[in-house]
């Protein structure tokens, strides 16, 4: 019997789809061939999170004792961590089939591939299985990156993946890629007590966010007494003698316990059976998508896999479109509307809409009000004044929001609604900000004098 809709991927694209689609009355089904929660739940961001949280105290701490208010230690206990991690994460999984099968939708357990238009093949444990489909949604996810001479090894060279296994942190770590994923990772390792190498081709941290947040983040990186290495490149990196040793382009070597490899991710459509319809993998191998998210005809492609936004809230809202789409509820283009971007850990990294770099390069005039967090009763409760908010102005309504500092993901939602909308100045002022509050720096950036950015983008 022919589905409605056939989702490939249990991640956060794959299993938002089906919640949404079996909602709306389709029969769906959805394959899995590893675990359900894809890479997010079970080797991204959620344990990567389980282990900055754990650890959080450890900057707390440290803020206080600069103030001279509190001193003493403060260990973590990695293995029983990776208990708990284990534990919370197979009880997440246990929730989804769960909620999976009271909506009727179908869980096959498989490595799913296209064989012809309306039909993909699923291998499972019980063999081979054909399944027709009306519509079919492509969210298989991604993997880690990798470049040659810089592949994991199963030894001291490791992916996120091997990272997050650990059971014991390494003494030293070279970390290859100062985005996101390997300053969160970084950070974690360094509350344990490990000693950093960071190492990246670009001459900037985080080097997609603003320059002013990659200026601040290098800063504490190297209170942090890190060993940051920027604008160079990697010869080599390999196991030998049990331990990580990076070759650089000028020959010189570092040695460390452990390497991280973070140098981005590469989508999962190796194998789907892309050629079967007419699609082709774009720039980097994702598949390209139209104005409704679909890849060809009757075939839609959601999440990482496509390469619009490689983020899981991004991932969810595409699927709830697709899902939507599908059964007829819609036929407007998608629209996600401002994206949030959180960089997790001490300080906190936000940002929401445009940057102004990015608007002038389109020759649009921009203005930019700020605040700091020190005047902030909470960062100052907490002993983590450095910071700031930034909001960038176009033509007198807010493009974009940027925050740097204690806690400034607590703002997310707030500055996504303000950028959405395109509030003025005035919005602001009208709304009440509770007291005391991060948010009232929000307030203070919005309603601060906006100045003129001049010359080009930096």
């Amino acid at each position: 019997m022919t589905c409605d809709l056939l989702v490939l991927g249990g991640g956060p694209a794959g299993y938002e789809a089906a919640l949404e689609a079996a909602s709306l009355g389709l029969k769906t089904i959805l394959v899995e061939r590893d675990a359900l929660g894809g890479t997010c739940l079970n080797r991204g961001c959620i344990p990567t999170k389980l282990l900055l949280g754990a650890t959080a105290a450890v900057e707390e701490l440290a803020a206080q004792a600069k103030l001279r208010l509190a001193e003493g230690s403060i260990r973590t206990d990695l293995a029983a961590l990776v208990t708990r991690k284990d534990r919370l994460l197979e009880a997440t999984r246990k929730a989804m089939r769960q909620k999976l099968t009271a909506l009727g939708v179908e869980f096959v357990q498989g490595d799913g591939r296209v064989l012809r238009p309306g039909t993909v093949e699923v291998q499972g444990p019980e063999g081979a299985r054909e399944i027709p489909y009306a519509k079919l949604l492509l969210a298989t996810g991604s993997r880690p990156s990798s470049f040659p001479g810089l592949t994991p090894d199963g030894g001291a060279v490791l992916d996120s993946t091997g990272f997050l296994e650990l059971t014991a942190m390494p003494a030293s770590l070279i970390v290859v890629g100062a985005g996101f994923i390997g300053l969160e990772m970084a950070q974690a390792a360094h509350r344990f007590g490990c000693s950093i190498t960071l190492v990246d081709a670009l001459d900037r941290v985080a080097a997609q966010e603003d320059p002013e947040v990659s200026a601040a983040l290098l800063g504490q990186l190297k209170r942090w007494k890190w060993d940051v290495r920027l604008g160079v490149k990697v010869a080599s990196l390999v196991t030998r003698d049990g331990k990580a040793a990076l070759t650089l382009d000028s020959g010189q070597e570092i040695v460390a316990d452990k390497a991280l490899v973070a140098v981005g991710r590469r989508p999962n459509t190796e194998g789907l059976g892309l050629e079967a319809l007419g699609v082709t993998p774009g720039r980097g191998g994702f598949i390209p998508v139209d104005d409704h998210l679909r890849a060809a005809p009757d075939v839609y492609a959601a999440g990482d896999v496509n390469g619009i936004v490689l983020l899981a809230h991004a991932a969810s809202h595409q699927a709830r479109y697709i899902a939507r789409h599908a059964a007829g509820r819609t036929d407007a283009p998608y629209l996600s509307g401002p994206v949030p971007s959180i960089l997790y850990g001490s300080p906190e990294v936000l940002r929401v809409g445009r940057l102004p770099g990015e608007l002038l390069k389109e020759g649009r005039a921009v203005k930019v009000s700020a605040a700091p967090l020190a005047a902030n009763p909470i960062a100052q409760a907490h002993g983590q004044t450095q910071g700031f908010v930034k909001v960038i102005w176009s033509e007198g309504r807010v493009a974009g929001v940027t925050a740097l500092g204690y806690d400034v993901s607590r703002m997310a939602t707030t500055a996504a609604l303000m950028v959405r909308d395109g509030w003025t100045r005035d919005q602001a002022e009208n709304l009440i900000f509770p007291h005391p509050t991060l948010d009232e720096t929000l307030w203070s950036a919005f309603t601060a004098e906006a100045k003129d950015i001049p010359g080009e983008s930096a």
